[in-house]
């Protein structure tokens, strides 16, 4: 399924402190590839005499709204924005949104500082789950670094250098492509044909962007540890989806844990499945 010329990138908001952040990022985004920003804020109205009027509780959640549309626009003068304040849960909203969005961006409700793996969470569940590329958004932004690619060279992996080599085009940063060993005995150098495997995957993706420098990077060892720490200098870290089916299995491990440990924003890069399309 391709993406329509049109499609959007789209934010989900929040009263989070990641929330802004999250806008800001978006924003570059959608500007770079002169895309319209649609910024989203689900809500529950709540049918109990008990509570405030809907006017006394909608008037918050537009406040949101503003304010991230002046966030917005402040980040990007000439974008396109939209702003939608839509009734109902926010995993059911976000995930209906990404059907027709280019990119969804979202803040990481606090994942990087927990301690356990909050399955349940928001960020994580549509990061597994959306119809499109989910970018994860920390608390603060970013400095400037290079744009990290892990790789395995399997499934998904065309995907995740094509997102990978445009995001270092448009921010006029190199990329490190990073291919991890993972041997019997930590201390076992990579095999040649390792690095052979990804100097082959990167030839095409060279030849169509270059202006990018590229650092292609072997390691051995902990796939995990090591990419999470080769995140910490990174602006954004780029990793695929470990299948294409909008399951929370295929959410690897990987991605899982650059969700919960890097303090980097993280790109979960998918090919659009199209189950959330609207007829």
């Amino acid at each position: 399924m391709s993406l329509p010329a049109n499609a959007p990138v789209v934010v989900g908001v929040d009263n989070s402190a990641q929330s802004m952040t999250a806008v800001r990022l978006a924003a570059h985004e959608a500007a770079a590839h002169r895309r319209t920003l649609r910024i989203v804020h689900a809500f529950n109205w709540v049918a109990d005499p008990d509570t405030p009027l809907e006017g006394e509780l909608r008037a918050p959640a537009e406040h949101l709204l503003n304010e991230a549309a002046n966030t917005a626009t402040e980040a990007a003068p000439e974008l396109r924005l939209s702003c939608a304040l839509i009734e109902g849960p926010a995993l059911t909203t976000l995930l209906r949104e990404s059907g027709s969005a280019a990119l969804m961006v979202l803040g990481d409700g606090g994942l990087s500082g927990q301690t356990a793996v909050p399955i349940e969470a928001l960020s994580v569940q549509v990061a597994a789950r959306a119809g499109c590329s989910v970018l994860v958004v920390r608390e603060s932004s970013p400095p400037s670094g290079p744009v990290l690619v892990g790789i395995d060279c399997g499934v998904g992996t065309e995907t995740a250098l094509g997102f990978a080599f445009d995001a270092a085009s448009w921010r006029e940063t190199e990329l490190v492509a990073l291919r991890i060993w993972e041997a019997d005995n930590p201390a076992q150098e990579p095999d040649h044909s390792v690095a052979d495997e990804l100097d082959s995957a990167l030839v095409p993706w060279r030849r169509k962007y270059p202006d990018v420098r590229v650092v292609p990077r072997v390691r051995s060892g902990d796939s995990k540890q090591i990419l999470i720490d080769e995140s910490r200098s990174a602006e954004v870290v780029v990793v695929s989806m470990r299948g294409e089916q909008p399951s929370r299995s295929m959410l690897g491990a990987l991605s899982q844990a650059l969700l919960y440990h890097s303090p980097t924003p993280v790109v979960i890069v998918r090919t659009p499945h199209g189950l959330y399309v609207q007829a």
